[in-house]
């Protein structure tokens, strides 16, 4: 009877246990950094355009929001309130204790009109192709509660449909776009 040789002919058990505990290692401390400091996130749809697109690749910062707490205009991932096994990703508008207008086009903090740089302008091609509307929403938030918006207003469910997002749901601050590689970039809160 003819046998097989093994493929761990001439390695010795502790040779095979340091390989078994490197493994260990390496995955305790993948899951440790997921779990605690960051994580990957795909974007999936358009509702953060024109700052993100389908499918851009971030990562995800877990720390900062346990030192201090969210900023205006910080761009989040969370649990959604409606479906807590989806991840969104939206940029925080409104703060604790703030009343938001959302009246049209136009955001009201506090009787302070919002200045959004990050918003694209509507074409006049644009507008021809939008039906008129009018939208009126008024949200006091309470303690650990913030009011979120997609930059795409048109295509976004968030707050104005929602309703506050509970603190306990962030995940963290969206930190660099990774890829694509033409768009790698550190993200900045822009200054109100």
């Amino acid at each position: 009877m003819r046998t097989i040789p093994s493929p761990y002919t001439g390695k010795s058990p502790e040779s095979a246990y340091e390989t078994l505990r490197t493994i260990v290692l390496v995955l305790l401390a993948a899951f440790l950094v997921r779990s605690f400091i960051a994580q990957p996130f795909v974007v999936q749809g358009r509702s953060m355009e024109p700052t993100f697109h389908h499918q851009d690749y971030l990562v995800v910062d877990k720390i900062t929001y346990r030192l201090k707490n969210p900023r205006r205009g910080d761009i989040i991932v969370f649990k959604s309130p409606e479906e807590p096994t989806q991840n969104y990703i939206k940029r925080i508008i409104g703060l604790p204790g703030e009343t938001v207008i959302v009246k049209n086009e136009t955001i009201t903090i506090n009787g302070q009109t919002l200045n959004e740089p990050y918003i694209e302008t509507i074409t006049a091609q644009d507008k021809l192709t939008r039906s008129p509307s009018t939208f009126l929403m008024e949200q006091t938030l309470n303690e650990n509660e913030y009011f979120v918006m997609g930059d795409n207003r048109d295509h976004s469910s968030d707050s104005r449909r929602w309703g506050p997002l509970p603190e306990q749901n962030i995940l963290g601050r969206a930190m660099v776009t990774v890829l694509p590689f033409s768009d790698f970039e550190l993200l900045k809160t822009p200054d109100y």
